[in-house]
């Protein structure tokens, strides 16, 4: 705070509604094996789909290559974690997790002969609309062109349950931990435990949903916390003990990253407070064409 089989590909070559000709974005989705070789492969305009018949083994990874660096796209790296709204800024490399780096996705994740992926330059609409920006289950531990990306500088034991992207997949559960779907981020008990959400561009926003861990009694709970943007700018917020959404809402301000920070746990005494999910509530900035 890193494939022989037979395949069936679909490749659609048309402009999506909303995209001019003259701005077709051409990608390709494959997957290789961990000494590179190709498994399977497919490319599109604009829209790309790639059925993978081949049961991953470790080190396979899927590879996402578009004609364009700095493009929103909506990316599915697989059927049960279902499609993420990214901004890609370069060749987005997915590691397939196994062993203890899977517990804290799906059991239905990855799993099987068969896999479904797609990858589809993002319409002005998607790209424009007010959401969350924080949300992206394709977000993996480590250096990523893939945003939003999340990081920390401690996640408890360094299991993948704990880890800082499980606060940005999408899964609110909150009433247990430990494997899917109650993933959370943990602070290992460290005082000075902050995560961060960089979003690879600059965005607006103007309101975060933090979901707390709420397994009580193991759990405590944060009675205060710092929001801390790129801006230089920061906010503290009081919390309290709650299984449902904390809404911090504050005037708009224009950021690549903010962090949470400065968390201030209760005189409970469980050692154990965690987050469960942050959302970052607000809209992409686009650059103004002259």
């Amino acid at each position: 705070m890193g494939w022989g089989c037979t395949m069936d590909t679909g490749v659609y070559f048309g402009n999506r509604p909303g995209r001019m000709e003259e701005n077709i974005l051409k990608l390709i989705l494959k997957v290789e094996d961990k000494e590179g070789n190709i498994i399977c492969e497919s490319s599109g305009e604009d829209f790309v789909d790639l059925v993978c018949r081949h049961e991953y083994e470790e080190g396979d990874r899927i590879l996402l290559v578009s004609s364009e660096r700095d493009v929103y796209l909506n990316w599915q790296v697989d059927d049960a974690l279902g499609a993420a709204f990214v901004y890609v800024k370069g060749i987005a490399a997915y590691e397939i997790p196994f062993g203890e780096k899977s517990v804290c996705y799906s059991p239905k994740a990855f799993a099987g002969e068969v896999h479904y992926l797609y990858a589809e330059a993002a319409r002005e609409d998607e790209i424009a609309a007010y959401r969350n920006l924080a949300l992206n289950p394709a977000d993996q531990h480590g250096v990523s062109a893939c945003f939003p990306h999340a990081q920390a500088n401690v996640e408890t034991r360094g299991e993948s349950v704990f880890a800082a992207r499980n606060a940005i997949d999408g899964v609110r559960a909150n009433l247990s931990h430990g494997a899917w779907p109650y993933g959370s981020w943990g602070i290992n008990r460290q005082d000075d435990a902050a995560m961060r959400v960089l979003f690879g561009r600059r965005i607006r926003t103007d309101k975060v949903v933090l979901y707390t861990r709420a397994d009580f009694p193991h759990d405590n709970w944060w009675v205060q916390v710092t929001l801390k943007f790129s801006d230089g700018s920061s906010l503290d917020f009081p919390l309290e003990k709650s299984v449902r959404g904390h809404v911090l809402a504050f005037p708009e301000k224009e950021i690549e990253w903010l962090e949470l920070c400065n968390l201030v746990k209760s005189e409970d005494p469980s050692p154990f407070p965690a987050l469960s999910q942050i959302e970052v509530y607000g809209w992409n900035v686009r650059e103004k064409v002259e």
